[in-house]
């Protein structure tokens, strides 16, 4: 029978465990679900002792952002610089779509983990080496970023999940269309969006490989 003792709970607790218990509270609640005294109660102690592991929520944020960004893939050496940075972007989406929550603070703490500078400095030691200059690679950081990021907080508002969902949102839509009224949009409705197999999140690969082309283009012209 497992034990329900509180003093074996806070026995066993640790950072990294109080930590991952955040990242799950946050992953099926969202932030919002995230409070001390809530987090206590799924790790079996009382809240003050989550005070012995993380200094403040600043630092529980802290130390969530940096478990996001360590499953992040870290470009490789053994490969060129646009493959690299076209599997870290994929993974980097991937991470974003199990931990939605995360998308807003994963640029936006002032005390990175160890886990989060390791990250950007090899993108950065990646673009460099590849020959991008300082100025270039913080260009190509930012472009690259920014369509993640993006493209992550769009598909989280989207008013569908499903495949299913996506297509009876858009019948919505065309049957609150006035007739030839909207022509592009209706083209785009019927042939694109309500087609068999329709996934926004395919999209994401086509754009990602816009950026990257433009960024190749960059560099060979420097």
């Amino acid at each position: 029978m497992p034990t329900t003792d509180r003093g074996a709970g806070r026995a066993r607790l640790s950072r990294e465990r109080v930590l991952g218990a955040a990242v799950l509270l946050a992953d099926t609640g969202g932030l919002e679900a995230l409070t001390m005294r809530r987090l206590g109660e799924e790790l079996g102690v009382e809240a003050m002792s989550l005070y012995k592991h993380v200094a403040n929520k600043d630092d529980l944020l802290d130390g969530m952002v940096d478990l996001v960004f360590a499953e992040i893939e870290l470009p490789s050496g053994d490969t060129d610089w646009r493959t690299a940075m076209r599997g870290r972007a994929v993974s980097a989406r991937s991470a974003l779509r199990r931990h939605p929550w995360a998308t807003a603070l994963m640029q936006s703490r002032t005390a990175p983990g160890a886990a989060t500078l390791r990250h950007h400095d090899t993108v950065i030691g990646t673009l460099r080496r590849a020959g991008f200059s300082v100025v270039l690679t913080a260009h190509a950081f930012s472009a690259i970023d920014a369509y993640v990021y993006g493209f992550a907080l769009q598909e989280r508002s989207l008013p569908f999940e499903t495949v299913e969902q996506a297509e009876e949102v858009g019948r919505q839509m065309f049957a609150r269309m006035p007739a030839g009224e909207f022509p592009h949009l209706t083209e785009l409705t019927v042939e694109h969006i309500l087609q068999p197999g329709y996934d926004y999140g395919d999209e994401f690969e086509y754009g990602l490989d816009l950026v990257l082309d433009g960024l190749d283009r960059a560099v060979r012209a420097a």
